[in-house]
């Protein structure tokens, strides 16, 4: 057995959330009226559970795989009037995939969670509530108000042996399912009041001919925005048209008292009327949906808890007939209840076939096939969104994961260990629940003991005996901590605090998805790519086989037949457009793009637009890897002179060993004003090394720089490619052009934004920020800004504007008459924020260039985490549609267009979705949309297209390297340069 037990217990101390948590279970639990208990006041922990630090030490690891994407002669522009599209806030809930996420129906539920620990701190005074929840609209309570009580107390129904239901947060009350739970705090809860007389209810018909408006094929009112260069192609999508009304449907509010905070509670309170409410019926937490009325104002209900016995007053309040703004959240809720008929369990947000695995017993791993569904409203009206996915599980355990990192590297173990679990995601078998890890909590082990909801005492060991009859074998192993996300429903909850944490047992959960080490070998993703790389005829074979196993499920089929739904079986067929190939001109010549939109052979043997001549550079390598380094450099001096680069000899400077301290040192030597750059070649692959030397070359003495890993230059046959490579990508950090399209809009500056979120340093998130400098768009100047924790939108842009616009002027002696911002890294549903906060940011900093300064500017929103899918048509039979075919109706919104501007030779091609939420450019959507695909040809890390604008991925790799390496903004002496490709 492995000794979890380490001489070095301070990294325990670095608490971060996990200690803050455990300090506020520290304190005692305060009753009503009491004042809380300061800092520094005495206190004593809950028994069996220690008062130490949840350590925080780990860094999740984000794999961020560049996209390697695909790109047509643009028309001069309009002179027509400028078209001004400003979108308003989209709520979240009804934007995205799975439209309403997170919302459950109203099946009664058993609790199947780990033991829990909680903590509520009210913020503010709570008040007894007598009445309803604050989350139900005021209505007058008037004679048609019912009570009716239902259920009894059920106190000691072997609820003990049951998992503890880690989401129910009731003040002063335990979970359901003996969950332990510790409290700082307890608000005041009044009694549940006397039942009320129950008069008959009412008998009315639904008001049919209110709802003739919810229809579900009706087409969108949004004036379309479409194009109409390019040749005619005919695709299809993965979208299938859901046809009829859902007339009839009412809305109701629901309230309880005293107050639930847990979905699936409110649920099971719900669900004890069910002979009342029906079957057919759609409940949110707070909103239900029944093709049925109940009451003519409201109804007064009293509900029992089963675990323990307490009432609750259950208040269904008439809101009215639900409406067109309904039907995208009553949708997406009903099919959920589809997709678990089917027998498909939800990891995440999308639902997988457990009974259905797909082995890789050689890297003991399974896959599970799934699908991703969405269900909105659309130009062609409400469709379903379907794909496949699949879920890599471990068929290991976390505890077989941890004793595999312990023998690998004791010395670093508990590093290690954060590194690699911190952000991931477990499977708990026993209860077929997914959490995503947050802490490892060192301290604790599973004979640690807990508070169960009768407010006995049981160590984890007794628990999962007890509850599932299952043994734990390791007693000293750590705990894994899950905190579930605050999610606060109603105005009586916006003043509340609550952590809690899910406590798991290693030795009890499976692994999913693939680490950082098993994503960088080679052989695991490509047996993986077997599997996972669906080409476009059996993605389409998988649409048909779920639609078949729909209408053969007896429980969904009739789920889809009592609201009165029909679902299309096949494919959305449409006309797309397939943009002209672009011309890809270099400094003596120019080509056409071929077929896949690639030009790797030309590049290689044209000379590039400018070369910057390399004179004055140094090699740095270890002793063992000398041999490679002087092999690659000769290498080098052949194949830079076809592109019209110049490479004189370099200093070759041997570094005594590989550690990190002797290369900075090195460095520091070596780095001189004349030095035009240095080349690193490392023995093999490590980020703190890699961040080191970066750190020196960007931020303390500014130098462009090339870092090899020594395996990569190792194979002869290979080294003449590499080595091309590699001399294209320095002339570029240099500052050279490489190619270039033509661009026949004039005094035009793109811009490309992008940001990522660094667990490592606080939740920082880094704004990378590029734009174009010269009519060509083939010089760019970047810089970043730093944002608050997990904050997506950018503060700082406004200073980023005017920055870009100073170099801009520099530069042209002129500013940019119009402006092209690409926003890549908006979350779902948050490009209303974009238009509300950084839009106005952007206009405001034109006026200090002079009161008549007003570019036209255009800001579009690029997404590429979608879950559509264009198929080619072929006959009858599908294929991948070839670069730069486009669709901007039908699926899409207004001005919005989905491209496809990348080739790809394995599984189905992904399209990117262009927003436009924003257009003052008086551009014809014709010219964005072939400005679009240009700037697909312009990533100078790819002689080809990629599947995003150039500015957004250069945005995207300045953004990775100073929050994953550099922590800091780099100096502004490389602003003008690809230094950071």
């Amino acid at each position: 057995m492995l000794r979890w037990k380490f001489k070095n217990e301070a990294m325990s101390g670095r608490g971060g959330r996990g200690a803050a948590l455990l300090k506020a279970l520290e304190q005692p639990v305060r009753r009503p009226g009491q004042q809380s208990v300061q800092s520094g006041d005495p206190v004593s922990g809950p028994p069996g559970l220690t008062s130490a630090p949840v350590s925080t030490v780990g860094v999740p690891q984000q794999h961020m795989a560049a996209d390697v994407d695909r790109c047509p002669p643009l028309a001069t522009p309009s002179s027509e009037q400028p078209q001004l599209i400003h979108r308003p806030l989209v709520s979240p809930a009804l934007v995205g995939r799975g439209g309403a996420r997170g919302v459950l129906p109203v099946e009664p539920r058993v609790g199947d969670e780990p033991p829990l620990l909680m903590s509520h701190r009210p913020s503010l005074p709570e008040r007894a509530q007598t009445e309803t929840s604050s989350s139900v609209p005021s209505v007058q309570q008037g004679p048609g108000s019912q009570t009716i009580i239902r259920g009894a107390p059920a106190v000691g129904r072997g609820s003990m042996l049951r998992d503890p239901t880690s989401h129910v947060r009731l003040p002063q009350l335990h979970s359901s399912g003996g969950a332990p739970v510790v409290q700082t705090a307890t608000p005041t809860v009044s009694p549940p009041p006397a039942p009320s007389p129950t008069p008959p209810l009412p008998t009315q018909s639904p008001p049919v001919k209110n709802m003739r408006g919810l229809s579900l094929d009706v087409e969108s009112n949004m004036a379309s925005q479409r194009g109409s260069s390019g040749q005619p192609i005919p695709v299809s999508a993965n979208y299938l048209p859901l046809k009829g009304n859902i007339d009839g449907v009412y809305k109701y509010a629901i309230g309880f008292n005293p107050p639930v905070e847990d979905i699936r509670s409110r649920s099971q309170l719900l669900n004890e009327h069910k002979e009342l409410i029906g079957l057919t019926r759609v409940f949110d937490g707070t909103t239900l949906y029944v093709p049925k009325r109940i009451c003519e104002q409201r109804l007064d209900l009293m509900s029992t808890r089963q675990t323990d016995g307490a009432s609750f007053k259950v208040t269904i309040s008439l809101v009215g007939t639900a409406q067109n703004k309904d039907a995208v959240q009553l949708m997406n809720v009903i099919f959920k209840r589809i997709l678990r008929s089917l027998k498909l369990q939800r990891i995440g947000r999308d639902y997988y076939d457990a009974n259905s695995p797909l082995e890789v017993p050689q890297h003991k791993m399974q896959l599970w096939p799934g699908y991703v569904t969405a269900i909105n409203r659309y130009e062609g009206g409400l469709m379903l969104v379907l794909d496949v996915s699949h879920r890599v599980m471990k068929t290991d355990t976390a505890l077989d994961f941890l004793y595999e990192l312990y023998h690998s590297n004791q010395d670093k173990f508990r590093e290690e260990a954060f590194k690699q679990l911190v952000g991931s995601v477990v499977l708990t078998r026993y209860n077929n629940r997914t959490y995503e890890i947050d802490d490892i909590a060192w301290d604790k082990n599973p004979r640690c003991a807990f508070q169960d909801h009768a407010g006995n005492q049981i160590t984890f060991v007794d628990y999962y005996k007890r509850a599932y009859d299952l043994d734990i074998t390791d007693l000293e192993q750590p705990l894994l901590i899950h905190r579930p996300k605050k999610k606060q429903r109603g105005k009586e909850e916006t003043s509340k605090e609550v952590d809690e944490m899910v406590c798991l047992v290693p030795e009890l959960c499976s692994m999913t998805g693939l680490t950082e080490a098993a994503r960088s070998d080679f052989k695991v993703m490509k047996d993986l790519a077997v599997h996972t790389r669906v080409p476009p005829e059996k993605r389409a074979e998988s649409f048909r086989k779920f639609i078949q196993r729909l209408n053969t499920t007896k429980e969904a089929s009739e789920l889809l037949q009592s609201w009165g739904l029909i679902l299309d079986s096949r494919m959305l067929d449409l006309q797309g457009r397939r943009l002209p190939p672009e011309k890809i001109l270099f400094k003596n010549s120019s080509i056409v793009a071929n077929m896949e939109a690639d030009w790797s052979r030309e590049c290689l043997k044209e000379h590039v637009i400018s070369a910057v001549s390399l004179l004055d550079w140094a090699v740095l390598f270890v002793r063992k890897d000398q041999g490679k380094a002087a092999d690659f450099v000769n290498m080098l001096s052949k194949v830079c002179p076809p592109i019209g680069m110049e490479v004189q000899e370099p200093k070759m400077v041997e570094v005594i060993n590989d550690r990190t301290e002797s290369y900075l040192r090195a460095l520091r030597e070596l780095i001189a004003p004349r030095l035009q750059m240095v080349m690193i070649v490392f023995p093999t692959s490590r980020d703190d090394r890699y961040s080191a030397v970066k750190k020196l070359c960007c931020i303390e003495s500014p130098i462009p720089s090339q870092v090899i890993i020594a395996r990569t230059i190792t194979q002869q046959q290979k080294l003449r490619s590499v080595a091309q490579k590699v001399a294209l990508q320095m002339n570029a950090k240099l500052g050279g052009e490489l190619w270039a399209v033509e661009i026949p809009l004039k005094s035009c500056m793109v811009i490309g934004i992008d940001v990522y979120h660094d667990k490592s340093y606080g939740n920082k998130s880094i704004a990378g920020f590029v734009a174009s400098t010269n009519p060509s768009f083939t010089r760019w100047y970047s810089r970043t800004a730093m944002q608050e924790q997990s904050q997506e939108l950018i503060h700082e842009l406004k200073l980023c504007m005017q920055a870009a616009l100073k170099k801009y002027n520099e530069v042209n002696q002129s500013l940019p008459e119009r402006i092209i911002v690409f926003r890549d890294g908006v979350g779902e549903g948050r490009e209303g924020y974009v238009s509300e906060f950084e839009v106005p940011q952007f206009n405001s900093c034109f006026s200090i260039f002079g009161e008549n300064y007003s570019p036209k500017l255009a800001v579009v929103v690029v997404q590429k985490r979608i879950t559509t899918r264009i198929f080619g048509r072929s006959g009858n039979g599908y294929e991948n549609p070839p670069p730069g075919v486009l669709v901007d109706h039908t699926i899409s919104k207004s001005y919005d267009f989905y491209l496809v501007s990348q080739h790809v030779r394995q599984g189905t091609v992904s399209p990117t979705y262009y927003r436009v939420i924003y257009d003052k450019s008086g551009l014809k959507p014709d010219h964005l949309q072939r400005l679009t695909y240009k700037l697909t040809h312009m990533y100078y890390n790819w002689p080809g297209t990629i599947r995003t604008p150039a500015p957004c991925n250069y945005a995207h790799k300045l953004a990775f390297l100073v929050g994953k390496s550099l922590h800091r903004d780099p100096a502004h002496e490389l602003s003008d340069r690809l230094f950071f490709l």
